[in-house]
């Protein structure tokens, strides 16, 4: 969630909850906000794909660099060679510790991005709820 990306999103949407009558702002919520929605759910796809091939070959695809004989068919078990250009110990787990909670924060990350896309919409009277409840509601 500390993308770059989402940082000028919050920005703006704080900007655009204190001037509600600049049309420039709810633009630039709009463009900002679709950006980041799909650069994050491209994310959270890009991380669902690769935990799967990763689980699928059991961690073989992690040590595809390693050109030693001795790897074992689980790279659960693998050990470190001289062969392997990194330490191939406890890297299935970690990847997998590491890639899900990000895959996770990429999803929340694409929700709040639309939720700022629609609130901009909103603002700009475009789209079903523009001219009904849900403008006073914001």
């Amino acid at each position: 969630i500390s993308s770059p990306q989402s940082i000028t999103v919050g920005i703006v949407a704080i900007l655009v909850s204190h001037n509600l009558s600049r049309a420039a702002l709810h633009w630039t919520l709009l463009s900002v906000s679709l950006l980041n929605c799909l650069l994050s759910t491209a994310c959270g796809v890009g991380l669902a794909l690769a935990i799967a091939l990763t689980v699928h070959s059991r961690g073989m695809r992690l040590v595809m660099g390693c050109n030693s004989s001795a790897l074992p068919a689980d790279a659960r078990a693998a050990i470190a060679t001289n062969d392997c250009p990194f330490n191939t110990t406890r890297i299935y787990d970690t990847a997998l510790a590491l890639w899900f909670p990000s895959m996770l924060l990429a999803a929340a990350e694409a929700v709040l991005s639309g939720r700022c896309c629609l609130v901009a919409l909103i603002f700009r009277g475009i789209g079903p709820c523009a001219h009904s409840y849900g403008k006073e509601q914001v």
